[in-house]
């Protein structure tokens, strides 16, 4: 057998445990060449791990099977959770060939592990003596959890059967990774190069600064309209040139179709080795298979959660287009010229005209009160602290990855050290599109660890001496990832493997969803919501139509949204035995949609197939349904707090005691209730999207 110091040499940074401050990486030292040898070193320390720990003559109990598997693989969660971060957020070529050939190498090894007969048969053994009078609460949720994971994962196949799910699980990686890296590089080309400041009339001249910073950076003159993950593109609203946006929608719509960045054929194929592999574990399909382990339960109750949605949201949509057209009907005839039918390149520039019409306001004009460094600094800090006591403190003598990112030491209310904070909000052309939150170092009593988390968006960067200034969307996604980012700092656990966001799909989207009502709240805009230039507050009558303003368009975004969760349904509903072309996949999709009643026509799905990266290259597959669900909790707690005083330190000691620092440490659905004191309520989701009858 190969020994680690064959593998990685002891100079290597990851062959210890990091000496920074709660295990911080020592990016400093961090070179591409490192990774290599380390996730390998990494592989092979946990199989010898695994390998006692299965072999072991004793017999099995807690302590030498369950908890002993959770403190392996030390080396290889170091690794991984640096390089697989950085991959998302700072990507260079080595690294992305280096995940291409670690994937399966990865898949395998987790394979190993969770199909090892010997290892098994000593969880089953314990999971059979349960309940043990010597075991607590998270004990048993360990041990349920282990082996609810290891039967999801085959092993109670027979030996054919676990050949065949090897090689699908290798392939299904290999895939994953494939699709992920076709749309990072399909949406960096994508972007468009503009050489006339009269196409870009409309913009800002702080959004026209980041056009050209984006030029810049690349090497060209002019400006260049960067594309995000999503289809609708947010320059969508301000330029005036239709040819423009016209050409920004259709970049942004064929990505991943077509050239060296085509992923129809991996789509295919990714639904039918799913399909396969669902089938082999005994399920009628891969949406099956996912929903078993999730608080839905089915893919029947998904459908009817998003069908209680679908038929307002729809028909707001619905409306508003036929108002979209009529004001584009009127504009023809008075300045006598030919009408056109809505495009969707066309509804967020005509629907912006109707928001500013009707709330008097301009969505450009608010970006002046949201100064990132202060909405941070008096924003987001100021709810962790009046709702946890929670303190935050700039550390600049620590390494980072990039010189983007900032670091936060976290104290508790009695001054204790929580964790680190890590911020990373830039948009770069290495970086994946969109806005998470992930952990460098996961806490866990167990193993000694305090979180280290970080959270990343894509905001653009403005020229060098400007300010950076959020649309009110913008704000309120950097909301929604710190309530991420609070759930893995306030986790307070004993097992890393139910630890803070480690929870269910249509769980772990719940606080954060519920942190972006503080957005909205006007004592928390009053401390941060000031005018960059002169200092003076955002006027009240104007945040009231800010907030008014928001179910304006709730129409499109909830129909938009559905209509992706509807489209990953489909596709994860599908048999193994489905016979579709690569060439069929954008039918396949209007199909589906048509099935389900939510076609319309100037209303595109949020992501289409091809750069919808959570459900084919993240863990979202048959999941995005998540977001919807979560919400329904989400609201209800918002509703809550303000029927109990809302931003106050009791309210927020009993989500925290109740929600946020309990992980998966027992059933989530039970952990919301007895916070909430009864079931879930769509009405209040209803209301906060203007959606109610």
């Amino acid at each position: 057998m190969t020994s680690l110091d064959e593998l990685m040499t002891r100079d290597n940074p990851f062959a210890e445990p990091s000496r920074l401050a709660y295990q911080l990486p020592p990016f400093d030292r961090i070179g591409d060449e490192h990774y290599r040898p380390a996730l390998l070193a990494g592989m092979a320390e946990q199989r010898a791990e695994v390998e006692r720990i299965a072999r072991n003559p004793a017999a099995p109990s807690f302590e030498n099977t369950v908890v002993a598997l959770e403190r392996s693989g030390r080396l290889l969660d170091r690794v991984s959770n640096v390089f697989f971060n950085l991959i998302q957020s700072n990507a260079n070529e080595a690294l992305l060939q280096l995940e291409t050939e670690i994937a399966p190498m990865l898949t395998a090894h987790r394979d190993a592990v969770y199909l090892d007969e010997a290892l098994f048969a000593r969880i089953h053994a314990l999971y059979d003596a349960c309940p043990h009078p010597g075991f607590d609460a998270e004990s048993r949720q360990l041990l349920e959890r282990y082996h609810i994971a290891f039967v999801r994962a085959g092993a109670q196949l027979p030996g054919e059967d676990k050949k065949r799910l090897r090689a699908l699980n290798a392939e299904i990686a290999s895939l994953r990774t494939e699709f992920r890296q076709h749309v990072l590089k399909a949406t960096r080309d994508a972007a468009i190069a503009v050489d006339s400041p009269e196409q870009l009339r409309g913009l800002s001249e702080a959004q026209l600064g980041a056009a050209a910073e984006a030029a810049r950076s690349r090497g060209l003159g002019g400006w260049l309209m960067s594309l995000q993950n999503t289809t609708t593109q947010p320059a969508l609203a301000q330029l005036q040139n239709r040819a423009l946006r016209r050409r920004i929608y259709e970049a942004s719509v064929s990505r991943g179709h077509g050239g060296s960045t085509d992923n129809t054929a991996i789509i295919v194929r990714l639904a039918r080795l799913r399909a396969e592999r669902a089938r082999l574990l005994g399920y009628a399909s891969h949406a099956a298979y996912i929903l078993a382990d999730e608080n839905a339960g089915s893919p029947g109750a998904v459908q009817r959660m998003l069908q209680q949605v679908a038929g307002a949201a729809l028909a707001r949509a619905r409306s508003q287009a036929a108002d979209i057209q009529s004001a584009i009907d009127a504009e023809a005839a008075a300045q006598g010229h030919e009408s056109f039918r809505l495009q969707p390149w066309d509804w967020h520039y005509y629907a912006e005209r109707q928001r500013q019409m009707r709330f008097q306001f301009d969505s450009a004009a608010v970006k002046p009160y949201f100064e990132l460094g202060r909405v941070v600094a008096d924003g987001l800090f100021h709810v962790a602290h009046e709702l946890y006591g929670l303190r935050f403190v700039a550390r600049t003598d620590l390494p980072v990855y990039q010189p983007d990112v900032r670091v936060y030491e976290v104290f508790d209310a009695d001054g204790s050290a929580l964790g680190l904070f890590l911020t990373d909000y830039y948009a770069r052309d290495n970086k994946q599109g969109g806005a998470w939150m992930s952990n460098f170092v996961t806490q866990s009593r167990l193993l000694g660890q305090r979180p280290v988390v970080v959270n990343s968006l894509n905001i653009g960067r403005p020229p060098a001496g400007e300010p950076t200034l959020l649309t009110f969307e913008e704000l309120v996604t950097l909301f929604h990832e710190f309530g991420h980012a609070l759930h893995g700092l306030l986790s307070n656990v004993q097992y890393p493997l139910l630890s803070g966001t480690s929870v269910p799909r249509d769980f772990v989207e719940y606080p954060s969803q519920f942190h972006e009502m503080w957005a909205r709240d006007p004592a928390v805009l009053a401390r941060f919501a000031c005018h960059y230039r002169t200092g003076e507050p955002l006027p009240p009558a104007l945040l009231e139509r800010i907030i008014a303003a928001q179910k304006f368009d709730q129409g499109y975004l909830t129909t938009e949204y559905l209509q992706a969760a509807l489209i990953d349904q489909a596709w994860h509903q599908l048999s193994a035995e489905a016979t579709l072309s690569a060439e069929e996949v954008m039918a396949f999709e209007i199909s589906a949609l048509a099935q389900r009643g939510m076609d319309c026509s100037s209303v595109p799905p949020r992501y289409h197939s091809a750069y919808f990266l959570h459900v084919f290259a993240e863990d979202y597959s048959a999941g995005y349904y998540a977001y919807l669900w979560s919400e329904v909790l989400a609201r209800d707690t918002g509703h809550w707090f303000r029927a109990h005083g809302g931003l106050t330190r009791a309210n927020g000691e009993r989500l925290r005691a109740g929600i946020l620092s309990r992980g998966w440490s027992e059933d989530t659905q039970q952990l919301f209730r007895a916070f909430y004191g009864g079931p879930p309520d769509i009405g209040p989701l209803l209301e906060y999207r203007g959606l109610t009858l």
